[in-house]
């Protein structure tokens, strides 16, 4: 990566959104009609919520990644952020694409554990990151309980 810093943002920014829209697009593509004939849980969230929550969500991640490669450069951490945008679109696709509920908690139990790396790592190098990390661990931990309420509902 560059160390032009604010062309080191615009990059993570695109990288992290890259794995948005593929995820947005099979969900676009692969959602319904099946979405709408499983049993959803009470407390699903109307769909209109997810797309505010989620690109908010990706700028705070991509702001966290992007203050720590600035301060250290560390290519270890920067390679656990990418594993973990890659199982972050895998979701989606697990998800809406192939409808496979039980495979997708897995993954998001994968997705959850790699945000546990990442703040831990954040802790020790960059508060602010760590803080902002906050948020999509809550409502990935939320979205682990969608999904096991779908699981145990149908």
């Amino acid at each position: 990566m560059t160390k032009n810093k604010y062309l080191t943002l615009f990059l993570i920014l695109i990288i992290t959104f890259i794995a948005s829209g593929i995820g947005g697009f099979v969900t676009a593509s692969f959602k319904e009609p099946w979405y709408s004939e499983i049993i959803l849980p009470s407390f699903n969230p109307p769909s209109w919520v997810f797309a505010p929550v989620w690109t908010t969500l990706y700028i705070l991640m991509s702001i966290a990644i992007w203050k720590i490669w600035i301060k250290f450069s560390d290519r270890k951490i920067l390679i656990i952020y990418l594993y973990h945008l890659l199982f972050n679109a895998t979701w989606s696709i697990i998800f809406f694409g192939f409808h496979q509920i039980e495979l997708a908690l897995i993954n998001i139990i994968i997705i959850l554990i790699f945000i546990i790396v990442l703040m831990r790592i954040y802790l020790n190098k960059d508060k602010f990151s760590f803080f902002i990390m906050v948020p999509y661990f809550l409502w990935t931990f939320y979205a682990l309980i969608l999904n096991t309420a779908i699981v145990i509902l149908n």
